[in-house]
């Protein structure tokens, strides 16, 4: 998928430390909404395509969680990878196409965030604040 989302890969390399791991999704806003068909259009295609549709439909990378920076962290409980998540989008100055994305434990702001739907989000995710990573075989739960 690095070669249909040129604009991710470049921002990565130059912003990144080397050896990051990183969970997340990619999406497409246009006009105020996600828009996965954009994202789907965006897969197939490679070179100049692809930069040609990275200026028409960026994308942007919601980054969930860290799981490496020079060390494996996916032993380590999500509470202590997601503050290591916050400091790395801090430290180095992290932002778009790089996306942090938002985290809670007041479920009043959760709630809140449910009234996105009119601009695409499918709902909530929830993770065990002491839990490791699990690739694969997701812990979390979706809220829809």
């Amino acid at each position: 998928m690095t070669a249909s989302f040129p604009e991710i890969r470049a921002a990565a390399l130059a912003r990144l430390p080397a050896d990051t791991g990183l969970d997340g999704e990619l999406v497409v806003w246009e006009r105020d909404r996600l828009a996965f068909e954009r994202l789907q259009q965006r897969l197939a295609r490679r070179g100049s395509a692809a930069a040609e549709a990275a200026r028409q439909w960026p994308a942007h990378y919601v980054v969930f969680d860290l799981i490496h920076t020079g060390a494996d962290l996916t032993g380590w409980p999500y509470e202590r990878r997601r503050a290591a998540l916050e400091a790395l989008f801090t430290d180095h100055g992290l932002e778009a196409p790089l996306t942090l994305c938002p985290s809670t434990t007041d479920p009043v702001v959760a709630r809140g965030w449910l009234e996105w739907t009119a601009a695409g989000v499918e709902g909530l995710c929830f993770k065990r604040l002491d839990e490791p990573y699990v690739g694969g075989a997701r812990s979390w739960r979706k809220y829809k």
